[in-house]
């Protein structure tokens, strides 16, 4: 009974590890001629469980072989036709997905991919998926032109290029076309890139590209065609190092201030004896008296027209001045 329960003990982590460890993938996969594609194989990583190996192998229709593995001792690539062409990424626990470069047509067949791991107690659990692979020739798509500079608006003397990009089994060829006059085209490069060191305002116009490969009919796919735009930018005025210092305001913008010419009317107020500056004379002669007393009141002259100030009257009516002095004889006899 006692060894029943020891062997049931030592069981349970096994059964448990088993229900937590599956290998993902596809069943079937489609990769494209002279293209490169990845065989999916992932699993959950399990505390306590170290893999120890992993291998690819192949069935094609007349042979079969390992082509990848992986163990203590390091990556190893088994089938020649592999070698240069198959990885599988390190340092990503849990990822096992073999890449392949350069599929041939050979290449079909059927993948499995096998991992071991080990337990705490020494025992090895292995688990392995299978995928279908199929090779295929796809003719090249029809390509979009993809500008190294974002907008196709240039400043003569500028560096830009344009690449053309088609997807389909390589090897692809391209071609460069400028729209000429009468529909005519003229052929620039053959090369999937198209570049510029100085742009010139020569270079503008209505550029596209074609795609081909050795697909099919080999039927040549056009891209849709861009306009390039090579022109002076506005010309910025730069600030004069005067900008910095204060200008004088000019007289068209602000008005200027006019002097205020404050006008005053003097009255003359002659204070004259009886009014008329009349000088009195008392029988015998005397002295003109002129009673004059000079008393100016300045008084503001509001909307009225600046004048001369004058004197109103300043003449002095003084009789004495044109009477003759008159002298009383008596007769002394």
């Amino acid at each position: 009974m006692g060894m029943l329960v020891r062997a049931a003990v030592l069981l349970s982590p096994l059964l448990f590890c088993n229900a937590f460890l599956n290998l993902t993938g596809p069943s079937e996969l489609e990769g494209v001629w002279k293209g490169s594609t990845i065989l999916p194989c992932a699993y959950v990583p399990v505390k306590d469980l170290v893999q120890q190996t992993l291998t690819w192998t192949v069935v094609h229709d007349q042979s079969s072989g390992t082509i990848f593995r992986r163990d203590d001792s390091g990556d190893h690539v088994l089938l020649s036709e592999y070698r240069g062409r198959v990885s599988v990424l390190k340092d990503a626990p849990g990822n096992v997905s073999l890449h392949i470069l350069n599929l041939e047509i050979s290449d079909r067949g059927t993948y499995t991919c096998q991992v071991t791991w080990k337990a705490s107690n020494n025992t090895l659990i292995a688990k392995e998926i299978t995928t279908k692979v199929d090779v295929v020739k796809v003719a090249a798509t029809k390509p979009v032109i993809r500008a190294s500079e974002p907008g196709l608006t240039f400043a003569p003397g500028a560096r830009t290029s344009l690449t053309c990009v088609a997807s389909g089994s390589p090897p692809i060829s391209y071609r460069w076309f400028r729209s000429g006059p009468g529909g005519e085209a003229l052929l620039l490069s053959s090369q999937a890139k198209l570049a510029w060191d100085s742009l010139q305002p020569s270079d503008t116009g209505t550029y596209f590209c074609e795609a081909e490969n050795r697909v099919g009919a080999r039927a040549v796919q056009q891209s849709d065609a861009v306009e390039l735009t090579v022109r002076e930018s506005p010309v910025t005025r730069q600030p004069s190092p005067e900008a910095g210092r204060p200008q004088p305001t000019p007289r068209g913008d602000v008005p200027q201030r006019v002097p205020t010419v404050q006008v005053y009317e003097v009255k003359d107020h002659n204070l004259r004896a009886a009014a008329s500056s009349r000088c009195e004379s008392a029988g015998h002669y005397e002295e003109p008296i002129c009673s004059t007393e000079n008393n100016y009141v300045m008084e503001h002259m509001v909307n009225k027209r600046s004048q001369e100030i004058s004197t109103e009257k300043n003449e002095y009516d003084c009789v004495g001045n044109t009477q003759e002095s008159v002298y009383e004889v008596g007769d002394t006899a």
